[in-house]
């Protein structure tokens, strides 16, 4: 079967063989729902990132023919897939190393912008919203990623940006490796409504352009945007915070100098649209990029969302798997305010 895909597959690596290249899992890198990711060596003494999956479950064929699928794909911001392992439950993805590692680690510093810088930010932004554009409508088969955050974006030498761990979901048949809530998969605080609730739409590409907002507002302002629910403290939930911020004193608050500001706009609007409630009035991650292009000042500001409300339900409903008939009525009628309410962009 492997063959019929030709030269372009993945390789595909016995057991003990992806033990040698990670010196017996010695060279921890990470890890997160999926697996464990240890840094190895390829015979030909090319560094990489070996991903072992637990729990995983279903038949070896679909597996391979995942691995082709997201082996195929080549994009500058979509790290590369070189090989694989699948004996018996053992199953490993073998990734290009990315050796400045993940986004979180620089925007949840306690300095942030001294580490990267606004015009590292910016283009690493950019090149997220390409990557995911390639995913969404110029690769083999459309991609969902479902769980786009600044874990899954790494780094190379240069801290041009890739996206990572896409295709895991699939892979795995698993609900335990994410948060579950009813039933579907994210991560808390990235998660779009609709994922979380029909009631809110349609589930498709539009719910990774709100988890790649959600991540450009924190780009911004250097938050995790759940820190007020998860501390139970008095402070705002982040994307209120940023907008009220944005709407009183500019971005002062965020670390702004008038140099860089219009590059911190732009990321704030194109952000704060991105996080629309309603997945109709988000924009496409292509019509990102092309907001990317436009100055601040050609771009309206959003409507103001009930985003409290909604990670408040959001942790209320986990490992719920069905919403009662009140609270779906409830939201029904806060969906219709928002569709009175709600501009097209």
């Amino acid at each position: 079967m492997i063959v019929s895909y030709g030269s372009l597959a993945p390789k595909r690596y016995m057991y003990s063989e992806v033990m040698k290249i990670t010196s017996s899992r010695n060279d921890q890198l990470g890890k997160g729902g999926y697996g464990i990711v240890f840094k190895g060596r390829l015979p030909g003494g090319r560094l990489v990132a070996v991903k072992f999956l637990h729990d995983c479950k279903g038949n070896g064929d679909e597996f391979v023919n995942e691995v082709m699928s997201i082996g195929r794909t080549s994009h500058v911001n979509v790290v590369s897939l070189y090989g694989f392992c699948l004996e018996g439950s053992k199953r490993a993805l073998i990734y290009e190393y990315m050796p400045n590692g993940s986004l979180d680690k620089y925007i949840y510093s306690e300095h942030p912008k001294e580490i990267l810088g606004w015009e590292r930010l910016y283009g690493i932004a950019i090149g997220i919203a390409r990557g995911l554009e390639y995913l969404h409508h110029s690769c083999n088969t459309r991609i969902v990623h479902f769980d786009i955050k600044p874990q899954n974006i790494l780094l190379d030498k240069d801290f041009s940006p890739k996206i990572a761990d896409f295709g895991l979901a699939k892979l795995c048949h698993t609900k335990e490796s994410k948060v579950s809530m009813t039933g579907t998969r994210g991560t808390i605080g990235f998660i779009a409504p609709e994922v979380h609730s029909r009631t809110f739409g349609v589930v498709s590409t539009k719910s990774d352009v709100y988890s790649y907002g959600m991540m450009l507002l924190e780009m911004v302002g250097g938050r995790r945007n759940v820190k007020s629910i998860v501390a139970k403290s008095s402070e705002k939930y982040f994307p209120d915070w940023i907008y009220d911020h944005f709407a009183q004193d500019g971005l002062q608050a965020c670390e702004v100098t008038s140099e860089i500001e219009e590059m911190a706009r732009k990321m704030t609007l194109i952000g704060l649209w991105c996080v629309q409630i309603l997945p109709a009035y988000r924009p496409t991650i292509t019509k990102v990029l092309e907001m990317f292009e436009r100055g601040s000042e050609d771009m309206d500001m959003p409507p103001k969302q009930n985003f409290s409300g909604l990670l408040e339900s959001s942790a209320h409903n986990m490992n719920v798997q069905s919403l009662s008939s009140t609270r779906s009525e409830e939201i029904g009628l806060v969906n219709s305010e928002i569709l009175q309410e709600s501009p097209t962009l």
